[in-house]
């Protein structure tokens, strides 16, 4: 029986994970210890989907979020010069509901008319305007501004807050016995959430799975730039030399980062090129190297890392929010009465986590881009099985949730793979015989419905101008 949980770390995923476990366990003790001297990474200032999932259950009110975080509106993430013209990461629910089983026949319906790719998405996005009955879940935030705004939420739920910097892990057993600051700290269950360091994890003898030989981005640095007139109602992932610039608003300036391979660029030579794409010059608040993959195994005797003390694969698609709130909904799930056998169904479902984050992320890369010895080369690595399986299918049918979901909890489903992979021109022309095989009468009623989605053009407000009025109330 857990009766009291230690959180060592208090970023983005000490927080998520405290308040996730605290509303399903109101009455374990939930302890954070931190230590003020450490900052946080801050690095990615945007979220999937599930913060939104994060938000419901905790409790957090979207209009709050805005005002006390700086954040803005996310419907997705715009690829620029991956590919000839633009593509957007986006996926509209009553484009994606239409189906006959698994089958995703509006999308079927699009693709096999070979349609613009901005048809897969809301007509708004592109003219960087928020439509009320279509506002989205996803958001760009201030990362130490809403680290102050979990602490306090945390705070005011009798999660405890302890200022300390461990500097030793006690251990027998292969369990963690006392974590160690200017006071000995015990519980009966750990969560390491100190980012790349694992204080806790790796005194258990956890081991690194490094996905470097799919996954060659290992550098990058982040860089605030002034304020703009509008924001861009999605994040934009710019492709450059040797990686790629992100470009994220949030109220009263813009995050920057140039994510880049090493073996190609150094940081200096990444700045010179953010500076003649801006044009003008930054200041490089951060310069972060890593190396992309995951632990073996999360979850070791009575300890689980949670964050990117778990894993961190890149940050395109800022998956890293994503996978932590997932992660800690499924320990929520294995934590009650766990034993050896609760531990590694965990792990392995976490595998699979990250095994979906990684073949998503690689897959941006398989595009015809060749105007660079980096975009030339990245497009020649050799893919991991899972990932190669499923995109010799997937040249001639439309990704079904059988393909992808392994569990409930990954972040990217069919229809996520449908608009990258239409976006980035995989699918081959024969695609079309598997939607004409559909009954005519169905046909006519997915066509129907799909082209009241095309045509549908919905006035909404400038991005900028719509947070403005959620920021007055």
């Amino acid at each position: 029986m857990i009766g009291k949980i230690l959180i060592v770390g208090a970023g983005t995923a000490g927080f998520v994970s405290a308040l996730i476990l605290k509303t399903r366990f109101p009455n374990i003790d939930i302890t954070i210890v931190r230590s003020k001297n450490i900052g946080i990474i801050g690095v990615g200032e945007g979220t999937t989907e599930h913060w939104h999932h994060f938000m419901q259950m905790v409790g957090i009110d979207p209009t709050t979020l805005i005002n006390r975080t700086d954040a803005t509106l996310k419907y997705g993430v715009m690829f620029e010069d991956w590919t000839k013209q633009p593509y957007l990461h986006s996926i509209p629910d009553n484009l994606n509901n239409i189906r006959i089983g698994q089958y995703p026949a509006g999308y079927g319906y699009l693709i096999s008319k070979q349609v613009p790719a901005d048809n897969l998405t809301l007509k708004n996005i592109w003219n960087k305007e928020i439509v009320n009955s279509e506002q989205p879940y996803q958001y760009h935030f201030n990362t130490n501004k809403l680290n102050t705004f979990l602490e306090e939420i945390s705070v005011s739920r009798n999660i405890k807050i302890i200022d300390d910097e461990i500097h030793e892990v006690v251990t027998e057993n292969n369990t963690i016995q006392k974590v160690v600051g200017t006071e000995n700290y015990t519980a009966d269950f750990y969560i390491d959430c100190t980012g790349f360091k694992r204080l806790l994890i790796n005194k258990l003898g956890a081991k690194w799975k490094s996905y470097s030989k799919w996954l060659t981005m290992n550098e990058a640095i982040a860089f605030p730039t002034k304020d703009t007139q509008e924001y861009n109602p999605y994040t934009l992932a710019k492709a450059m030399s040797s990686g790629w610039l992100w470009r994220i608003p949030v109220w009263g300036r813009w995050g920057n980062g140039y994510v880049f391979d090493s073996n190609y660029i150094s940081a200096d030579q990444a700045k010179q090129e953010a500076e003649e794409y801006l044009g003008f010059e930054i200041d490089v608040a951060r310069h972060i190297k890593f190396d992309p993959g995951c632990l073996e195994k999360s979850w070791i005797g009575n300890c689980s890392a949670i964050g990117l003390s778990s894993n961190f694969v890149e940050p395109l698609e800022a998956t890293s929010i994503g996978s932590t709130i997932n992660q800690t909904f499924l320990l929520m799930h294995y934590i009650p009465n766990y034993n050896e056998h609760s531990i590694n169904l965990y792990n392995k479902k976490v595998n699979l986590i990250l095994e979906n984050i990684r073949d998503f992320v690689i897959t941006h890369y398989l595009t015809k881009k060749t105007d660079s010895k980096f975009w030339q080369d990245v497009q020649n690595i050799e893919l991991p099985e899972s990932l190669r399986n499923n995109l010799l299918r997937w040249k001639n049918n439309l990704p079904i949730k059988e393909d992808v979901v392994t569990t409930e909890y990954v972040l990217f489903h069919e229809q996520n793979w449908i608009n990258l992979l239409y976006g980035i021109g995989w699918f081959e022309q024969n695609i079309k015989q598997e939607y004409e095989m559909i009954n005519q009468q169905y046909k006519d009623h997915v066509e129907n419905k799909v082209d009241s989605f095309i045509n549908a053009m919905h006035s909404g407000h400038k991005h900028k101008d719509f947070i403005r009025r959620i920021r007055e109330q």
